[in-house]
């Protein structure tokens, strides 16, 4: 059968097998170089990186950028996990389950500790079963990934089941998209939240499971001296503000902000540390369904390619570990002097929103038309992000070919 995409409201809805298996490969080999050059440049470097590291949302994105960065750039054991629908030899699986079983492979074959736990990242069985494996094969994690994105999350001690939304405050929003496969710009409105609302985005995307999952941690003794946990937030420009930062998904990540306050101190009994990563505005397979968002990615991605600085999941996730998270240079205490803005969160977003780019941005957004978007915004390169987070468009794959079986790549 032959694959091809199959796409609704912004959502891929099917994956292609062998191009999810080549983007991860892609990703793996752009970590190898940068690790060898890296070392060339201070062999000091050598001596850095997380030792053993759990990836909580390991399939897609960040967190799989992260899982690649920790095992192929420092040689890391990792313990996965991800909610992915399996493949069968009829059906297609998606687009993470076939990440998550390249990554596997790729580590196994290297020698390297890898093991992917497929299952609800909320509940308590799956906070069991992983601390079960990190005491049957003896590892205390160093570095614990915080990478959950779900529409919803039911809680594991009532059974409740909360929905998020992407809502703003007090007043109806109004703002510009684009479809980036025609580039017509249209006009979208959402509704304001309700309280109710708010709580349950709150419930859903704060940090309320990145605390019990600290706590259940610690609790097991699994969690090595000095770890560090690291969860992945958004803030970006002006322009997303009042659906994003301002509205119910800016509220959840302010908990999420809090939450790493708290578990910063909590953390300090066994010289741990907790922070939020405000990463670089990307196609993802989150942020796809944001209204407003593509215009401003497609704009952004423009100015950025011209001026150099562009980065993917993967290169972004590099710069992170290399430059943020696991560098030389030592605090009174002796561990990492991570670089932190006044709130204690890493800014991997510097180059966003520094102040060349937001003006260039904010010079070209309002020149864009349904007429002259292809020409003016970098929708092609919208367009290929967004494939290639389902294994579409990815380079040396040929998607003419029939694919015999979903079950295995």
């Amino acid at each position: 059968m032959k694959i091809k995409p199959m796409i609704r409201s912004n959502i891929c809805l099917n994956a292609h097998p062998i191009g999810c298996k080549k983007a991860v490969e892609d990703q793996i080999e752009y970590t190898k170089i940068r690790r060898r050059e890296r070392e060339e440049k201070n062999p000091e470097t050598k001596k850095l990186g997380p030792k053993n590291v759990l990836v909580l949302g390991c399939s897609n994105g960040y967190g799989l950028a992260s899982r690649i960065s920790a095992t192929f750039g420092y040689g890391a054991k990792t313990v996965g996990v991800s909610f992915e629908k399996p493949g069968t030899p009829t059906k297609c699986g998606t687009a993470g389950w076939y990440n998550n079983l390249t990554f596997d492979k790729c580590a196994q074959n290297e020698g390297i500790f890898s093991q992917t736990i497929n299952g609800d990242a909320y509940s308590n069985e799956i906070k069991s079963e992983v601390i079960k494996i990190a005491k049957e094969n003896d590892i205390k994690f160093d570095l614990v990934v915080y990478s959950l994105a779900s529409p919803v999350r039911t809680d594991p001690e009532t059974g409740v089941m909360y929905k998020s939304v992407l809502k703003p405050f007090g007043k109806t929003f109004s703002g510009t998209t684009i479809d980036h496969f025609t580039g017509e710009l249209k006009e979208i409105s959402a509704e304001p939240a309700t309280e109710e609302e708010a709580a349950n985005t709150v419930k859903v995307m704060g940090g309320e499971d990145w605390q019990l999952w600290i706590n259940q941690l610690s609790q097991n003794d699994v969690l090595a001296e000095g770890c560090i946990t690291v969860a992945y937030s958004y803030i970006g420009p002006e322009a997303t503000q009042a659906l994003y930062r301002n509205g119910t998904i800016g509220k959840a990540k302010e908990h999420l902000e809090a939450t790493a306050l708290t578990l910063d101190k909590q953390m300090s009994s066994f010289k741990g540390r907790a922070f939020v990563s405000v990463n670089k505005g990307l196609v993802t397979k989150s942020s796809a369904v944001i209204p407003v968002i593509p215009l401003y990615l497609a704009s952004l991605f423009k100015v950025m390619k011209e001026i150099g600085n562009h980065e993917g999941c993967i290169e972004q996730i590099n710069r992170l570990f290399d430059s943020r998270l696991y560098i030389p240079q030592k605090d009174e205490e002796g561990r990492t002097l991570i670089p932190v803005d006044s709130e204690n969160r890493i800014r991997i977003d510097d180059w966003e929103l520094s102040e060349e780019v937001q003006r260039k941005v904010d010079e070209l957004m309002p020149k864009v038309t349904s007429e002259n978007a292809k020409d003016l915004v970098d929708l092609e390169g919208y367009k290929h992000d967004f494939l290639a987070t389902s294994g579409f468009d990815i380079e040396g794959v040929d998607y003419e070919a029939e694919v015999e079986t979903f079950d295995t790549i």
